[in-house]
């Protein structure tokens, strides 16, 4: 796929303008245009794409301009992979999850800031994707001035903000999401790696049932069956001494047991 079915035709200087135009002589507009160019900063970035060819040329670019690029193409592996980054760059479209279910998996663990970048464009498509948690939302094709316009915004925005607490406390439960650490009434609890992860999001909304199958995509990815959530689940209610901590929805999933059912 070429790349100008991604970024819109940009102005060029042509063949027959020599480069002296473009001197430490050159005039305040000229200067202007050329700071256009590149980003002022540089960040980790994850671009989350299904089409490779769109996939490619993005990465490309942004590497160009500095910044450290990690590229995946399946939803799963974006909702296992954001966390080292700075800023996500979301396509809509994967061959395995619905694109706004990624969205939310991941604004639900974070508030990294995300940018859809999708050919999806209507206005009710717009609309879904922010309400999924995406901070913006470009249409392909843009110009990739445009793209880093945005994400320098989005990062304004996010650099302004005070960093959210990773430490969910929940009655006697606590979870350090930074380190990764369980306790329940000051007592360390040792879990797994995917147990932490597990009760970390069920805790992270305590009055809401999360369905099985978003357990088993955000937690396992692709290599889950069944069998495994409820082992873990087991495994959990075991380290916690009650089977009140999580609470089996029958036909629909999980949710945090509340205080009165704990007492």
């Amino acid at each position: 796929m070429s790349q100008a079915s991604i970024y819109a035709l940009e102005s060029r200087p042509t063949s027959a303008q020599p480069r002296r135009n473009a001197s430490p002589a050159a005039g305040p507009d000229d200067r202007q245009v050329l700071g256009l160019l590149t980003s002022s900063a540089s960040w980790r970035v994850l671009v989350a794409a299904g089409n490779r060819g769109d996939a490619k040329a993005l990465v490309r670019e942004l590497r160009r301009n500095g910044h450290a690029v990690t590229c995946v193409g399946t939803g799963t592996a974006a909702l296992q992979s954001f966390e080292d980054s700075d800023l996500v760059l979301l396509d809509l479209d994967f061959p395995d999850l619905d694109g706004l279910e990624v969205c939310r998996g991941i604004r639900s663990f974070s508030n990294i800031p995300m940018i859809a970048v999708t050919p999806r464009g209507t206005e009710l498509d717009r609309v879904l994707g922010l309400q999924a948690g995406a901070d913006d939302y470009l249409v392909k094709p843009y110009g990739f001035r445009e793209l880093i316009a945005r994400m320098e915004a989005v990062m304004r925005r996010a650099q302004s903000q005070p960093a959210a607490s990773k430490t969910v406390s929940y009655g006697p439960l606590s979870i350090d999401a930074s380190r990764r650490e369980v306790s329940l009434a000051g007592r360390p609890i040792d879990v797994t790696r995917k147990e932490f992860d597990l009760l970390y999001l069920l805790a992270s909304y305590p009055q809401v049932v999360i369905p099985r199958k978003r357990l088993m995509h955000q937690v396992w990815g692709d290599s889950w069956s069944r069998r495994t959530v409820d082992t873990h689940v087991s495994s959990l209610r075991n380290k916690l001494g009650s089977s009140g901590w999580i609470i089996t929805v029958r036909g629909v999933g999980f949710r945090l047991g509340t205080l009165e059912e704990l007492s």
